[in-house]
């Protein structure tokens, strides 16, 4: 684990990678932190905690690599089923942390911005969340986005519904709704879709996360778990991006 002053230290682009190259945005689904609290012998809550650490880590080297967007999928609509202990102390965490970042953020020029349905989380973290994307919006540095009860289905319900809303209304032609139109109810309707998808403790699969703008994103699965992922594994990450030839459905 990083400390909080290594991890905001300056840290070039690695020599190894090409610097033309590297990817716009980056989302990431940070899994492990329970398998790695457990490998150790400590509490799941544990491992949390040290996630915050690499989060904090990735985000400064994304920032200092001239990468515009992080996206991280923090707390999907489905974790609201693990045990209630395990919810409370992240809902506790999240607020804890973004209270005492906060003002790192903003000196970082860093824009942060929350993407999923924020009504259910308790009253005092929405109002730090509010706070946070207001206070960061004319910020010129890198965007980060928390996907915070997030899941992908139901984005896409939700934008199906504003749809439908709008027609109903008179204010949208149902034949004149096309890909970009679609987009630009989404969550991320303000951002340029990842580039690269990075997955952390070797799992296969993309867990209903960014279900519409991970369409051509290059996909980089990883056995580090969350808490271990550092410079290196960022570094071995945008090395397989930087392997890949995006053909786009091309030839």
């Amino acid at each position: 684990m990083i400390s909080t002053d290594k991890a905001r230290e300056f840290c070039p682009i690695p020599k190894e990678l090409d610097h033309k190259r590297m990817p716009d945005h980056i989302a990431v689904i940070m899994d492990g932190n329970g398998r790695w609290a457990k490998a150790k012998g400590l509490p799941r809550t544990i491992g949390h905690t040290a996630g915050v650490e690499s989060l904090k880590t990735t985000l400064h080297l994304c920032s200092n690599w001239g990468i515009g967007a992080l996206t991280v999928y923090a707390f999907s609509t489905e974790n609201w089923s693990r045990p209630c202990e395990e919810v409370n102390f992240l809902m506790t965490l999240f607020e804890s942390v973004l209270q005492r970042e906060l003002t790192n953020l903003k000196l970082e020029e860093v824009k942060i911005n929350f993407l999923g349905d924020l009504d259910p989380l308790p009253t005092a973290l929405k109002e730090l969340i509010i706070e946070s994307i207001e206070s960061t919006a004319s910020n010129k540095g890198i965007h980060f986005n928390v996907c915070t009860n997030y899941g992908g289905r139901r984005e896409l319900v939700r934008v199906a519904q504003k749809l439908a809303e709008r027609s109903v209304r008179g204010e949208l032609d149902p034949l004149l709704i096309d890909e970009n139109v679609f987009a630009s109810e989404l969550f991320t309707a303000s951002e340029v879709d990842p580039d690269l998808l990075i997955r952390t403790s070797g799992e296969k699969r993309i867990s209903n996360f960014l279900l519409w703008q991970l369409a051509y994103a290059e996909i980089h699965v990883t056995d580090v778990l969350w808490p271990d992922f550092d410079a290196v594994a960022l570094t071995q990450a945008l090395l397989d991006y930087q392997s890949r030839r995006r053909r786009f459905g091309g030839v």
